[in-house]
């Protein structure tokens, strides 16, 4: 199958041009007139992940590798190393970012990951209203996202309601609408402010709240004649005692 059609499929169905301004979705590595067989379905893109995964491989991913202008490739830093990679082993790349957040990937985790009924959904924010006891949301949360801890911010005994916007999502706070916001990447003054505005809040992570990205773009490529598979690079962060 043609990387074009591949590229004009996913477009159809999350189209590019809903991508936010400062965003870099779309093909950033790649010849669309190549012959691809085998998709790889990844959150994000690491060195281990490009050298066990085939020659050729299409690499469809979350994060764009590439978001800045590049003014150099210095093979030595990132992004050229892995850029250097993916010429080398005849690898493409296609990242679905912000895009995907709006039309699929916010929903996902909200419906099928977490098993919340969705009462409100613009964009990036999903909204519930169903009631929980603290203790019971935070076991829940921890066991569907495999989380060992949960950093809550103005903790509330019972919640009427929560909102989940993926990834690092706390700069949307004041759009929410409900008792409890779930997000990742929560910074030390985003903390203090939704404090002060009685919105409780908590920090799920940025990787772990995203790393579903394989699972819903790959239900998307079921149609199509290629083998695709969900092979995701490492969470960069470790947890350790």
């Amino acid at each position: 199958m043609k990387l074009q059609e591949i590229y004009n499929h996913l477009d159809t169905i999350s189209p590019f041009g809903l991508q936010e301004k400062w965003d870099n979705s779309g093909l950033l590595i790649g010849d669309r007139g190549s012959e691809i067989s085998k998709v790889v379905l990844s959150i994000d893109l690491d060195e281990e992940l490009l050298l066990r995964s085939d020659e050729g491989v299409l690499f469809v991913v979350h994060h764009p590798l590439i978001f800045g202008g590049l003014k150099s490739l210095d093979f030595a830093l990132y992004p050229a190393n892995l850029i250097k990679i993916m010429i080398q082993r005849n690898q493409s790349l296609i990242a679905m970012h912000t895009n995907f957040d709006k039309t699929h990937l916010n929903r996902y985790v909200f419906e099928e990951i977490l098993d919340f009924d969705v009462s409100y959904f613009e964009e990036y924010i999903c909204t519930t209203k169903q009631e929980w006891r603290l203790n019971d949301l935070l076991r829940h949360l921890k066991s569907r996202l495999d989380l060992e801890t949960l950093k809550v911010v103005n903790p509330k005994e019972t919640i009427g309601s929560i909102a989940l916007t993926t990834g690092s999502g706390a700069s949307m706070m004041d759009k929410i609408q409900a008792d409890c916001f779930l997000s990742g990447d929560i910074k030390y003054h985003d903390a203090i402010k939704a404090k002060e505005q009685n919105l409780m809040m908590i920090d799920i992570g940025h990787y772990e709240s995203e790393k579903f990205f394989g699972e819903a773009i790959k239900r998307e490529l079921e149609n199509l004649p290629l083998l695709a598979i969900i092979s995701n690079s490492k969470n960069p962060f470790y947890s350790l005692g």
